[in-house]
């Protein structure tokens, strides 16, 4: 029961935001938690220090490094300005924009193609004389979407590869055609949406170009990208690889090593680590057999059940803290691997 509790109140923080009055965030409430769930003997602690999967974290912290070098180097930066400012065409730029936003957050973690194009869409919208609403609606949708087509287009994916050991290739099989059909439903509906504002007009060359980059720094980081890529594609532990591939970066003598820290988010790893606690708290005490119980009668178990269930959880407490709920339900399943695959791709 306490630790029934201790998870229903993590949960709920994480589902509000923040716990008014108190200035506790989804990071603290899953400290808070997970310190909780020990104290109360929920969980010995060295037991939590073996529940939490230190591959997911390595696999988190890896892309991150590689994501800050791409960044400094402003190699997304100069990409969106060069989509947003050679095609003219409004309604075309929409589509380049759900493409190449979804295809970018497939490679990398969808966060930072959001952060880096929405200024560049504003501004040259605002250059056109457009509304840039249907833009950053392309953008929005189509990052999330692509993520969907392999491990590491989103923190939820990662965890799902590394819990469920599914190969890159494998997992990108599944849903790589999932993201592609998704982008083009996208692309037209919000088109549809839109139509009547995506014509052309007088102002459709507007928007200034590239601005200067630095190429060493951006070499650099698309020749690492390629190899962690290709060492996805070759089968290797994504762990190791994202790992390796940071570690090359961090050797330098072009930029600080705190330039890159302070584009960590630090806070997502603190929040997984201290969700794995409160999950595998939860497990101790045997809930998870009777959260399955509860979930079987909807069919949990069949890919719509689960794609149901995952979707309302995703936008209650967000995707994050939806799939690690799942993470001892999903091996108890008859066809782990399809559930882990459909619980990608609807928490998406």
């Amino acid at each position: 029961m306490v630790a029934g509790l201790i998870f229903l109140a993590t949960y709920l923080v994480l589902a509000l935001g923040r716990l008014p009055p108190l200035r506790i965030d989804r990071t603290g409430a899953a400290i808070i938690g997970a310190v909780l769930m020990i104290e109360v003997g929920g969980l010995a602690f060295a037991d939590a220090f073996a529940a939490v999967d230190y591959r997911t974290l390595v696999l988190l912290f890896g892309m991150m490094v590689l994501i800050a070098q791409l960044r400094l180097a402003r190699f997304f930066r100069t990409l969106a300005r060069v989509i947003a400012v050679h095609v003219h065409h409004p309604a075309l730029l929409l589509v380049a924009v759900v493409f190449a936003s979804g295809l970018l957050s497939a490679l990398f973690v969808n966060d930072t193609i959001c952060l880096v194009f929405t200024p560049i869409l504003i501004e040259v919208a605002r250059a056109r004389g457009h509304r840039p609403l249907p833009y950053l609606l392309g953008l929005a949708t189509a990052s999330n979407i692509g993520s969907v087509a392999t491990i590491t287009g989103n923190p939820q994916n990662m965890l799902i590869g590394s819990v469920s050991r599914i190969p890159y290739t494998d997992f990108a099989a599944a849903l790589a055609p999932v993201a592609v059909a998704g982008l083009a439903i996208d692309a037209a509906l919000i088109w549809y949406l839109f139509r009547g504002e995506l014509r052309a007009g007088p102002h459709e060359d507007a928007g200034r170009g590239p601005r200067p980059v630095h190429r060493i720094m951006m070499t650099k980081g698309l020749l690492v990208a390629g190899g962690v890529l290709a060492g996805f594609l070759a089968g290797w532990d994504p762990a190791k690889v994202a790992a390796a591939g940071a570690a090359i970066l961090l050797v330098t003598r072009r930029v600080k090593p705190e330039k890159i820290y302070r584009q960590i988010d630090w806070d997502l790893l603190v929040l997984f680590i201290g969700l794995f606690v409160v999950v595998a708290g939860v497990d101790r005490a045997g809930l998870d057999e009777r959260v399955f119980a509860w979930l079987s009668p909807i069919g949990i178990d069949t890919v719509w059940g689960m794609s149901l269930v995952a979707a309302i959880l995703s936008n209650a407490i967000s995707n994050v803290p939806a799939v690690m709920v799942f993470t001892k339900l999903v091996p108890q399943l008859a066809d782990p691997t399809a559930a882990w695959l459909a619980l990608a791709m609807s928490s998406t």
